[in-house]
């Protein structure tokens, strides 16, 4: 069963607290395996590197599994995230985002911002990524392959 790993920094603690709650449901349960990455005690002086390593590590580590990463902006987290091979990390600010990353980029790990997004943008943009499945088209198959070349 492939996993869904979640982490968060300091910023994102509380509303990781409150996804994993959401996310112990029937319908999200019978197709992914939620993996709390940590932390689980709030930790004020973290660093958003620890969870975007955390999640990347594991998503890179685990086929077919997805990561959800919570911080202040989701700028810090996507940039760490992106620095792993195979890991295509995008910042999900409204599902429509979330979509086109999820359709053409084959996004593998969700970036999510506790200080921009409302509760219910962030439940909306994790069913968005979590229901919609990447378009294996000859153009984006190239483009994401092209994502993990050596850098220039």
């Amino acid at each position: 069963m492939p996993r869904l790993f979640i982490s968060a920094d300091h910023r994102g603690f509380a509303e990781k607290q409150r996804l994993l709650m959401e996310l112990d449901r029937p319908n999200i349960t019978e197709n992914y395996e939620i993996v709390d990455l940590g932390p689980t005690t709030l930790k004020p002086d973290d660093d958003f590197n620890d969870a975007a390593i955390a999640v990347s590590k594991a998503v890179r580590e685990n086929a077919g599994s997805r990561g959800i990463i919570i911080c202040g902006s989701a700028h810090g987290i996507a940039m760490q995230a992106n620095r792993f091979k195979g890991i295509r990390a995008i910042c999900g600010y409204t599902p429509e985002l979330v979509q086109i990353g999820r359709l053409h980029e084959d996004a593998n790990v969700l970036c999510l911002s506790a200080n921009f997004m409302d509760t219910t943008a962030i439940d909306q943009a994790i069913a968005m990524f979590l229901s919609a499945e990447f378009l294996p088209e000859e153009r984006y198959i190239r483009r994401n392959a092209r994502l993990d070349e050596e850098p220039y």
